[in-house]
């Protein structure tokens, strides 16, 4: 007998995996909510969910039930099979692959010493009210949802256990980069304190 081909699954398939782990779902909604709330950490096109929902059905990873939707054409609801289920429960715990740092802002910091101070205040207190922005939607987020879930949001085993530690982590992220823009700022405030340096003139 010949061996069986490994199934390759890309980052998004996982992405997909790990929604329909939680319950079935259409097209539409796996759309939705790749948008957010995984859109807050990892980012995916629109026009790949489909293709990669067809990669995933011939894989034999997921299934699908067609229903009367509201529209001319039947709703696909796809559900993932115990072979999905396999797949990426081996996934998750696998060490992350290295990707690349590419963060521009703080390549640009690394030249901040060269640009004009009050361009430089113009866009670190543009960033800082983004993350402030966005922080605070994440707060809401947890209020919202330790309102909702109370202890269980603590007990792993549980979908609300996993969305509460990513959420838990872009608070965190959010927090240290709003107190490091905000760091930047009072030091570019300061700069009339200190003479030109040569290099800038």
């Amino acid at each position: 007998m010949a061996p069986t081909t490994p199934v390759r699954v890309s980052t998004l398939g996982y992405a997909i995996l790990g929604l329909l782990a939680r319950e079935p779902l259409s097209g539409y909604d796996l759309a939705a909510l790749l948008k957010m709330p995984v859109g807050y950490y990892w980012t995916a096109q629109h026009g790949q969910i489909h293709p990669e929902l067809q990669r995933l059905l011939a894989d034999g990873l997921v299934t699908y039930q067609a229903t009367r939707g509201p529209g001319p054409h039947p709703k696909k609801v796809y559900t993932i099979t115990p072979s999905g289920s396999r797949i990426l429960r081996s996934w998750v715990t696998e060490p992350p692959r290295p990707r690349p740092v590419r963060d521009e802002l703080v390549l640009k910091a690394a030249s901040l010493w060269f640009a004009d101070t009050a361009a430089a205040l113009r866009l670190f207190r543009a960033e800082a009210e983004r993350h402030a922005e966005q922080l605070a939607t994440y707060e809401a987020t947890r209020t919202s949802m330790e309102a909702r879930y109370g202890a269980s949001l603590q007990r792993p085993g549980r979908p609300e256990f996993a969305e509460y530690v990513t959420l838990r982590c872009g608070i965190s992220y959010e927090t240290h980069r709003l107190g490091w823009c905000r760091w930047v700022i009072e030091l570019l405030e300061q700069a009339d304190a200190w003479p030109e340096p040569p290099g800038r003139r």
